[in-house]
């Protein structure tokens, strides 16, 4: 199974192990990571799954839609090039080793 990283506020590390066709969103919730909110469940209209994923790994991600691109603006924290919503981030083996870091807040 891929990997993700997320990077906390608190600076460490947690790895897990994500299930393929499962969002990073959905992920982070099985795996109790701390500051990924998703209040909408991932349906993409909320925001609070806000992300920042490592540069590196952003040439292996469909950029995002017009609905992700828009929710983006909207973000707690402030958004950069390397911002996405963890619910719009489908796990594939090709994505093993993902690193993303989880904003200050989400709301």
């Amino acid at each position: 199974m891929p990997t993700i990283h997320y990077i906390l506020k608190d600076g460490s590390t947690r790895s897990v192990e994500a299930k393929p066709g499962a969002s990073v969103m959905e992920t982070a919730i099985r795996h109790n990571i701390r500051g990924i909110d998703a209040e909408c469940g991932g349906s993409c209209s909320c925001a609070t799954c806000h992300v920042y994923v490592l540069e590196s790994d952003l040439p292996r991600l469909t950029p995002p839609d017009e609905m992700e691109d828009e929710l983006l603006d909207g973000t707690a924290s402030a958004r950069a090039p390397n911002s996405r919503l963890s619910c719009q981030i489908t796990v594939t083996a090709g994505l093993d080793g993902l690193t993303v870091r989880v904003p200050e807040t989400q709301v």
